[in-house]
């Protein structure tokens, strides 16, 4: 018997699967990253999930990187947000179809998630569950064996393909019996539960709402910018970002797009992306966040459009910025 599994890298999916393995389940995993992955670089799967994997036998993986649609999904959810701009439900459903489609693919007969039953408030209770299960289609052959007991069986469980006596009721999140299971069952490099995902960052969630808004198309490529830096929104409609140190500032140049303005200052300052036209707005942002001793003649490099210009100035010539018409995103 084959089934999908859906692995986070984390200890509960890893659980679930060597659970199954005992019971003489073939496992193919998959592991989705998201442009929201804060553990993760893009298009890779992170460590945990390679070590998950080893730890499992070495059972084949998939990893599915979600882009556009995910985006997509992350401006309209059907079912809300959390405390910050994350739609777990939304999240979940759109995962757990996918895996779907692989099942199909691959010939297996069931998916199962390391899911425990009220752990995570807002995906995890039973009537979140409930709707995870009707909106994908799959709750039937969409087993979680460490919270079994606590819901009807499925598919697997009723047709004999794993022995429901030998699954679980946890639930809660005390997390105490998944780590005495661990180390009965030889696994022994897993990372804290702590999420992984910058849409439960209640201060990202200010300028990604405001990205949404501004923006009839979202883009995954416009993802790296948003989450380096400082935001902020113009009374006139700019988009403007300030570094926050030489590592961001690097980045800055690389991610920013050919149509953004970027100041790359001559003298010990931010890096700032202005997304828009007021320039001196964006240069005296740049100014509010360098130290106060730098005075004389200034220049910046200009670049736009392929192109670098050189404006030259002193500070005293720059309007302090007035808090009324610009406002700081998170």
């Amino acid at each position: 018997m084959k089934a999908v599994g859906l692995l986070s890298g984390g200890l509960d999916s890893a659980l679930a699967a060597k659970m199954l393995i005992g019971q003489g389940v073939e496992i193919h995993a998959v592991n989705f990253t998201t442009p929201f992955c804060t553990c993760t670089a893009k298009g890779a799967s992170c460590a945990a999930v390679v070590r998950a994997v080893e730890q499992l036998g070495n059972i084949p993986l998939k990893r599915w990187a979600l882009g556009d649609e995910y985006l997509r999904m992350v401006a309209n959810p059907r079912h809300g947000y959390g405390r910050g701009i994350n739609p777990c439900i939304d999240c979940r459903i759109l995962k757990i179809v996918k895996a779907g489609e692989l099942m199909r693919e691959i010939g297996a007969s069931f998916l199962f998630t390391g899911e425990v039953l009220g752990q995570r408030p807002m995906s995890q209770h039973r009537k979140a569950i409930e709707i995870i299960d009707q909106a994908t289609g799959l709750g039937d052959v969409t087993l979680r064996p460490l919270s079994a007991q606590h819901f009807e069986p499925t598919r697997p469980e009723r047709e004999g393909w794993v022995d429901r006596s030998k699954l679980l009721s946890l639930s809660g999140r005390n997390r105490k019996p998944q780590i005495a299971m661990a180390a009965d069952m030889g696994i022994v490099d897993y990372p804290c539960p702590a999420g992984g995902c910058k849409l439960t960052d209640v201060n990202f969630a200010p300028r990604l709402k405001d990205y949404f808004f501004h923006t009839p198309e979202p883009r995954v490529a416009d993802m790296a910018l948003l989450k380096i830096g400082r935001h902020f929104r113009t009374k006139g409609g700019d988009k403007i970002m300030v570094t926050r140190d030489e590592a961001e500032g690097e980045a800055a140049i690389r991610l920013a797009r050919p149509a953004d303005h970027v100041l790359v200052p001559l003298f010990s300052g931010p890096v700032t992306v202005l997304q828009g036209s007021d320039v001196n707005c964006a240069t005296a942002l740049m100014l509010t966040y360098t130290r106060a001793g730098i005075d004389g003649e200034l220049a910046i490099e200009h670049r736009y459009d392929g192109s670098t210009t050189e404006i030259r100035f002193r500070r005293s010539e720059i309007s302090a910025i007035d808090e009324t018409t610009v406002m700081k995103l998170g």
